[in-house]
């Protein structure tokens, strides 16, 4: 590895080596004989949203599945390749986590697609992937004002998912049964703030 993005990695694992891993070594020793993460987080794949440092989580305590714009489709066993849907169900039924969290997050460019359309150039996976939220997006921002849209279709893609997350079955009954939780969080990229689904519809900020 040669390039600077390459270096940069090298520098970080490096970093890594010298400053974490002698007082971590321990803790992923004992992660080597199996994980038993507390939580699953469905969170976007943008590079400034990073769960484990959003929660100062250590190795072992979050399961994550990050996609574009933070998606969980509806239940669909067709045989198909599904690869949130294969996370989610090795998370439930093998791992037990104990809490589903779907995490939004401000000036999401998946969620800026739903509402603006896709590049050109993302027009194999990408455009079909946002269009599947698209039409309730589009909906309930119609009768905003522009300014507002932005983290109102934030906000509806995490309420979306959520309600995707209950078409699993595995997932309702846990859920019923009190097992597990299904939480909405969004992440305000430029004042750092959290905020949480209260009710059907607000979020408000976590203290």
């Amino acid at each position: 590895m040669s390039d600077h993005s390459a270096n940069s990695l090298l520098t970080g694992y490096r970093r890594f080596r010298e400053n974490r891993w002698p007082e971590a070594r321990a803790e992923y020793e004992a992660l080597a004989a199996g994980q038993k993460p507390h939580t699953l987080i469905v969170a976007c794949s943008d590079s400034r949203a990073d769960p484990a440092l959003i929660f100062d989580a250590a190795p072992g305590e979050l399961f994550v599945v990050r996609n574009v714009a933070n998606l969980v489709p509806p239940y669909q066993p067709d045989g198909q390749l599904h690869g949130v849907s294969a996370a989610l169900e090795f998370g439930v039924k093998v791992l037990e986590v104990s809490r589903i969290v779907v995490m939004g997050h401000a000036y999401c460019g998946g969620v800026n697609a739903m509402l603006n359309g896709t590049p050109e150039s993302c027009a194999d996976f990408v455009a079909p992937w946002v269009a599947q939220a698209a039409p309730v997006v589009r909906m309930i921002c119609e009768s905003f004002p522009a300014e507002e849209t932005g983290r109102l279709a934030e906000e509806t893609v995490v309420r979306l998912s959520i309600e995707n997350l209950r078409t699993f079955p595995w997932i309702a009954e846990r859920e019923r049964a009190g097992v597990l939780t299904l939480t909405g969080l969004h992440f305000g990229i430029a004042d750092g703030i959290l905020s949480a689904l209260e009710g059907p519809g607000r979020f408000e900020p976590l203290g």
